[in-house]
């Protein structure tokens, strides 16, 4: 009789948590916070039930929430915690892989994505669905520079196989580009154009936008009055799309691109639009976060209602328990604490070792650095302010005066990195020079040592007063990018360039030092036709 009211009880949970699940179904892509919601309940039914299946099929719809809204890392953990649901000879194992394969790539995370990829290509799945995950393995192959391998996967794909005609033009859009960025002299640019007139003609928006790209991409060199006129295509296909995502990178294209008398506005309109973007995938994360949460406070009280009606030997022996973990635990703490202030003992005799070698290049860096900036900042001002101007030099001074007293110089939290970044090249911009930051986010700094990213700033400072003593630029552009745990700068100057032998005869000599002392690299571009590229590269951890 029991069994039969148990059993009675888990097809009616099971029953209800359907109707959520298809709730949840109905509002996607319509109100994605309802149809999370809903799959949440559906979820907190399945579990009483323990009905495996359908909660692991309703957190990969959740994780597909999660990454249309860019809450990648979130869409990870649900997808981490489906797979903990999934039993061997699951169908939605390649659901799960697929769409993992999807977010890496999208986090330019790529041999992680080639990875998930190779796991979901290992399921039972049907050779359009197979093609697909071919085509993204091969554009992570190429993003890192594996062009042999990616053109070679475009290939086998059999494209008389593929019933989606709008698929196989992004298989024969991305196999012209890659084929492209492999020989530079690959005849591209026809046949993307081919295949851009056969997307008009289909209204096919989504292939449009990456057929743009690669148009602007090939072009970025040979012909900018085309690849500017490409990415102004872009821009007018994400308004009218009311993509905001495909609107930035198009925002991006042009700022590498277009006259400096337009570069203003342009950059105006992308930090806006950048901040907005990341305010509304903020709200959505939020949002999703606190709906599992809330589930799992309400699930959590249930079961502190059933151990407050449990038996008093039992809760006995769980407060045991916990004081024999809390002794245990203290143990651990005491004898982690002896072995950290050992090494922070050795680490600051270290650290003593190593001033010396600092100061010679704080003298640099502080006195003869700081003291051309305030005269910049001077020479920008249209009033001359002396108060202001002697404070800042009583500033340099007293900075001064720290390097003889073997003060180490103290930069803030590096939750600060981008704001002093950001003041630093605004610092140098004025009436004859316009400097552009593309890219610096609070994300870039993350984790960074603070002393590393004081090194990087002083590099990036002795950059910008070369430039003034002897560039001649009219703009300047950093712009900012990470890769897992590597950050890349990418210094521009539209000047008069330097030759690679006068490198090794000024400050510059420095930056190298620099860059070696933090494990990472500066590369000089000194074959440019016009103007100055440098490539500054680091490890954060």
């Amino acid at each position: 009789m029991l069994s039969c009211k148990n059993d009675n009880m888990v097809t009616k949970n099971t029953a209800i948590g359907d109707q959520f699940y298809d709730k949840g179904i109905s509002l996607f892509q319509k109100d994605d916070v309802q149809s999370y919601a809903n799959f949440q309940k559906a979820i907190s039914y399945y579990k009483l039930s323990h009905d495996s299946p359908n909660i692991s099929k309703s957190l990969i719809c959740q994780a597909n929430i999660q990454h249309i809204q860019g809450d990648y890392s979130g869409a990870e953990e649900t997808l981490v915690e489906a797979l903990t649901y999934m039993k061997e000879g699951d169908e939605s194992f390649f659901s799960v892989y697929g769409t993992m394969a999807n977010i890496k790539l999208l986090q330019k995370e790529y041999k992680s994505s080639i990875e998930w990829s190779d796991k979901a290509l290992n399921e039972n799945i049907d050779y359009q669905t197979k093609a697909k995950i071919l085509n993204n393995k091969a554009v992570s192959l190429s993003k890192i520079h594996n062009y042999k391998n990616s053109i070679k996967i475009l290939n086998s794909i059999i494209l008389d196989s593929i019933s989606n005609k709008n698929f196989t033009l992004i298989v024969r859009d991305n196999k012209e580009y890659i084929n492209w960025l492999f020989d530079n002299s690959y005849p591209a640019e026809d046949s993307l154009e081919k295949i851009l007139q056969l997307r008009i003609a289909e209204n096919d928006n989504w292939g449009l936008h990456s057929n743009y790209i690669h148009l602007v991409e090939i072009n970025k060199v040979k012909n900018p009055e085309k690849s500017l006129y490409y990415a102004k295509k872009m821009l007018s296909l994400a308004k009218i799309s009311h993509n905001p995502e495909d609107k930035l990178e198009a925002l991006e294209k042009i700022l590498y691109t277009d006259n400096p008398s337009n570069l203003k506005k342009a950059f105006i309109e992308y930090k806006t639009l950048s901040d907005s973007i990341q305010k509304n995938k903020n709200n959505y994360k939020s949002q999703f976060a606190y709906i599992k949460y809330d589930s799992q406070k309400k699930s959590e009280e249930n079961q502190k209602l059933k151990l407050d009606n449990a038996q008093g030997e039992t809760l006995l022996l769980q407060q045991q328990f916990a004081s024999v973990a809390l002794a245990i635990s203290i143990i651990i703490i005491i004898v982690w604490y002896r072995k950290r202030q050992i090494r922070l003992k050795q680490e600051k005799e270290l650290e003593v070792k190593n001033t010396e070698l600092k100061m010679s290049k704080k003298v640099h860096d502080v006195v003869a650095n700081g003291i051309y900036q305030v005269m910049t900042k001077i020479e920008n001002q249209e009033s001359f302010d002396k108060e202001k101007a002697l404070d800042e030099l009583e500033f340099v001074y007293e900075k001064s005066r720290d390097i003889s007293y073997d003060k180490l110089d103290q930069m803030g939290s590096p939750k600060d990195c981008k704001e002093k970044i950001s003041k630093l090249i605004a610092s140098f911009k004025n009436d004859d020079t316009e400097t552009y930051t593309v890219g610096n986010e609070d994300e870039i700094w993350t984790g960074l040592p603070q002393s590393h990213f004081e090194e990087i700033y002083q590099v990036i400072r002795e950059l910008l007063v070369n430039m003034k003593k002897h560039s001649r630029a009219s703009r300047v552009v950093f712009k900012f990018e990470r890769f897992e745990n590597q950050v890349e700068i990418h210094y521009t100057d539209n000047g008069i360039g330097i030759p690679g032998d006068i490198i090794h005869k000024n400050g510059l000599t420095n930056t190298v030092s620099r860059m070696a002392a933090i494990h990472g690299a500066i590369i000089f571009d000194t074959k440019t036709e016009k103007g100055l590229k440098i490539n500054i590269s680091f490890p954060v951890s």
